[in-house]
């Protein structure tokens, strides 16, 4: 469909495999499903959910939420139900505002999703976004616990004087992407992102086990790794197997790295995340 090969996507991005959702998948479906498994390793009642926080650019309608859609499928009929638009600092911003309305005393759990369908709304005769972005979705069930473990930080920010950088043309209704500004911005903002975190929690870099930051494209992580320090082995990388999947690729990684063994209880974890906005976040993290 475009002037590329398999060759150069690999090379250019570190993508291998994507995954694409059917036409009759919508993010809710994908959302729902990795919602269920979630609820079902947290071992709660999908009636215990006070809240549930999707993020996501790809929603099924612009309203109702896609968030309604999943209180729906789960049954979780106790809950408040919201999207978050943040791009794929989605589920970092999902992550904050939980931690934040739990330390507040008001709600107890909560379950935050990223999902994405990005096949719908990529240009597939535009090289530079074509190969990067691919379909999926991950939840966490979020509750209160004692300080020694579980967030220990996080941090979330912003910058509309990029909001042209990356977005949705409202014309085509399809994504458009600088890729160059993207790579500067991600490998500036991300590892300042990170340092914040680690400076609220007294923590240094030599103190993380394990560092998963969003996977856009491999280039963009080994950059942001070595800015940090960080040692490769200690860098979780999956955009290989599914792309650039936005909101869900920060929770698609850090499930594959617990079901993995990459990491284990007691580990300190740092996740870490940009997107069009601009938009960024950090959470620091104890299993």
């Amino acid at each position: 469909m475009v002037d590329t090969s398999d060759e150069w996507i690999r090379q250019r991005t570190g993508i291998s495999e994507r995954r694409i959702a059917e036409d009759d998948v919508a993010t809710s479906d994908l959302c729902i499903h990795a919602a269920r498994w979630a609820i079902k390793n947290a071992h709660i009642d999908p009636l215990d959910i006070e809240m549930i926080l999707v993020a996501t650019v790809t929603p099924d309608r612009f309203f109702p939420s896609t968030a309604c859609y999943v209180q729906k499928g789960i049954g979780a009929k106790n809950a408040a139900a919201m999207d978050i638009s943040a791009a794929c600092a989605g589920f970092l911003y999902g992550l904050d505002l939980a931690d934040g309305l739990i330390r507040s005393g008001r709600y107890n759990t909560i379950l935050v999703v990223g999902g994405e369908i990005f096949n719908k709304i990529v240009d597939w005769n535009d090289r530079n976004t074509c190969v990067l972005f691919g379909d999926g979705a991950g939840a966490a069930v979020v509750q209160a616990t004692d300080e020694s473990k579980g967030i220990l930080a996080s941090y979330i920010g912003s910058d509309g004087d990029y909001a042209d950088v990356d977005l949705l043309d409202q014309k085509l209704d399809k994504i458009q992407m600088n890729g160059r500004e993207v790579f500067k911005l991600g490998v500036r903002l991300m590892p300042e992102a990170a340092q914040r975190v680690l400076r609220q929690a007294n923590v240094s870099v030599e103190d993380i086990d394990l560092l998963i930051p969003h996977q856009a494209n491999l280039r963009i992580i080994e950059a942001v790794g070595d800015r940090l320090g960080m040692p490769r082995e200690k860098v979780y990388i999956n955009v290989d197997k599914y792309g650039n999947t936005s909101a869900a690729t920060v929770i698609i990684a850090l499930d594959e790295a617990i079901r993995e063994g990459r990491a284990k209880p007691g580990d300190l974890l740092l996740l870490v995340t940009f997107g069009a906005g601009l938009t960024w976040g950090s959470t620091l993290l104890r299993l």
